[in-house]
C-alpha cells in the first residue's frame, strides 16, 4: 500500500508496523489521518517513536478516530480528564493491568474500537514489552469443521473477571462492572474480515454449550490465540506510542521489570456492537 505522508515499516509479516514522519502533537490533516487509519487497518497495531504529547494533544489524536471511552471501573487519576487511563507500575505493584491476553473492555455492550497508549517512563534495564496477536489469523488457521462449530456461537464477557481486584473499590461513585454477550467470531466493520473474539481476560463461557464443553473449547481457543506465529512484540522506549485495533487484535502486557517504574497514559476510542456476517 503506497503512503505519501508517512513511512510504514512492518515489524512482522503478520502484525505490527512502526510509523515514521509524523508528529502526533500536531493535528492530522485529512490525508495523513486516512493514511494512519489505513496503516492501522492493514497492520492491526502501529507504533510511533519519539513523540511528545500533552494530555490534551493525546486526547485530540484519539478523538480524530472517534469519541473517547471512559473506563467503567479503573481509578480516575485526573478528574478533569476522565478519558485518561493511567498505566503505571513501581516497587509497590504486586500486579499490573493486562497480564493476560485480552481485548480491552470486551465486556462492554459496544467494546472499544482502539486504544492509544503513550509511555513516558520505561524500566531502565528493559522489560515491560507488550505482545500483540492477530485475531484474523487466529480464526483463519482453524480447521473448517471448527469454523463451522463456532459460527453462531456467542460468549459471555464480564468485567468482574478481569477487574476482580476493583470490586470493592470506593474511589468512584459511578464504578460499574459491565457484562455483555458477543459472537465468538466477529466481522470487522471496516475490513469485513472474520476474527476470533474470545479472550482469557474477560470471557466467562459459551452459553450454547454445557459448562465442561464450554471450558474445554475456550481453553483450546485461548491456547490457539497465544500461538507465537500470530504475534509481534513491541520493545518500549520512553515517549513511544502504540495504537491497536481491539476488534482484530489482542495484547498481553509483560510484568517482568519489578521493582522498576513504568508510566504512561492511555486513551481509548469508542467502538460499536460486535456482529457476525457471513462472507
Amino acid at each position: 500500500m503506497p503512503y505519501q505522508t508517512i513511512e510504514v515499516r512492518k515489524l512482522t509479516p503478520t502484525i505490527g508496523a512502526e510509523i515514521f514522519g509524523i508528529d502526533l502533537a500536531k493535528p492530522l490533516g485529512n490525508q495523513q489521518f486516512q493514511e494512519v487509519h489505513d496503516a492501522l487497518m492493514d497492520n492491526l497495531v502501529i507504533f510511533f517513536r519519539d513523540q511528545k504529547m500533552t494530555i490534551e494533544q493525546h486526547k485530540d489524536f484519539g478523538r480524530r478516530f472517534g469519541p473517547l471511552h471512559t473506563h467503567p471501573n479503573a481509578p480516575i487519576e485526573f478528574p478533569e480528564h476522565p478519558e485518561i487511563l493511567v498505566i503505571k507500575a513501581d516497587d509497590k505493584s504486586k500486579r499490573v493491568a493486562g497480564e493476560e491476553w485480552h481485548s480491552d473492555v470486551s465486556c462492554d455492550r459496544e467494546p472499544p474500537m482502539g486504544s492509544i497508549l503513550y509511555l513516558t517512563e520505561v524500566p531502565p534495564d528493559g522489560g515491560g514489552d507488550t505482545l500483540f496477536a492477530n485475531m484474523y489469523r487466529a480464526y483463519e488457521t482453524l480447521s473448517e469443521p471448527l469454523k463451522r462449530l463456532l459460527t453462531g456461537l456467542t460468549a459471555l464477557h464480564d468485567s468482574s473477571k478481569a477487574h476482580y481486584y476493583r470490586v470493592n473499590a470506593k474511589d468512584r461513585e459511578d464504578i460499574a462492572f459491565p457484562n455483555a454477550e458477543h459472537p465468538v467470531v466477529r466481522t470487522h466493520p471496516v475490513t469485513g474480515r472474520q476474527a476470533l473474539f474470545v479472550n482469557r481476560g474477560f470471557t466467562l463461557r459459551i452459553p450454547q454449550l454445557r459448562k465442561n464443553e464450554s471450558d474445554a473449547l475456550l481453553e483450546m481457543l485461548y491456547r490457539h490465540i497465544e500461538t507465537p506465529e500470530f504475534q509481534c512484540r513491541f520493545k518500549w522506549r520512553a515517549n513511544s506510542v502504540a495504537f491497536w485495533d481491539n476488534r482484530a487484535a489482542q495484547h498481553h502486557a509483560m510484568f517482568d521489570y519489578y521493582p522498576h517504574r513504568r508510566y504512561g497514559h492511555r486513551v481509548t476510542v469508542c467502538g460499536d456492537k460486535p456482529f457476525y456476517q457471513a462472507a
